[in-house]
């Protein structure tokens, strides 16, 4: 299926959680890009809501109403790929750092209802120790609440150097990619030097045989 692809890069800390909505239409598809660590896991819960043109109003989408999630990795590898319900919830998680993209489209050719109308699309990103729910694993480990609160300062803590090990990465391939920039500059310097130099030395030669053949010199 043909679909216009609309790129959105979210500049969000990996320990935060983002909500936004946005619209979509029939065969639109929407991405958005996480700078995410490795080994971190992402939970993405979304609802829809279909405009009504008799109400002018945005109500909630039927059940027949699907969403479709793909997310790939840096490597450009999928690493989900599903068919959801009007209202769900996607997870994975990271193992490799770097850009995550995120892309959302619905399965609205598919019904006739939605043709040429807009979609919006609520959608919550928890990044981190944020997507766990804490309260489902005190209840699950029957942890006292001296006992969760150390396991969160301990996923938290787990969480800052993944970010810290990423921010080397990151600057490691920063530094990689200067130095690359910086030796490839100084070979086409070397380059267009010789290239000058080598001119030079043939318009010389060309003027010297010049006034010779004129008996100028």
């Amino acid at each position: 299926m043909s679909a216009a692809a609309g790129i959105f890069l979210l500049n969000i800390f990996y320990n935060s959680v983002s909500s936004l909505y946005f619209h979509i239409g029939e065969t639109e598809k929407k991405c958005f890009i996480e700078e995410i660590p490795d080994e971190t896991m992402i939970i993405g819960n979304y609802r829809t809501q279909l405009y009504d043109k008799q109400k002018e109003e945005y109500l909630p989408a039927t059940q027949g109403l699907g969403m479709f999630v793909e997310v790939k990795d840096p490597d450009d590898k999928v690493i989900l790929s599903r068919q959801y319900g009007s209202e769900g919830r996607f997870t994975f998680t990271s193992h490799t750092p770097g850009e995550h993209q995120i892309c959302l489209h619905s399965n609205s050719s598919k019904f006739s209802l939605f043709a040429g109308g807009m979609l919006r699309v609520h959608l919550d990103i928890q990044v981190g120790e944020h997507a766990n729910n804490y309260a489902e694993i005190a209840a699950k480990d029957k942890l006292t609440e001296l006992q969760l609160r150390v396991r969160q300062l301990v996923e938290q803590v787990d969480q800052i150097q993944k970010e810290q090990n990423y921010q080397r990465y990151r600057e490691e391939r920063f530094r990689q990619t200067s130095e690359s920039t910086n030796q490839r500059v100084l070979w086409w310097s070397i380059v267009q030097t010789l290239i000058l130099v080598a001119i030079g030395i043939w318009q010389m030669r060309h003027l010297k045989s010049f006034f010779e053949a004129k008996k100028l010199v």
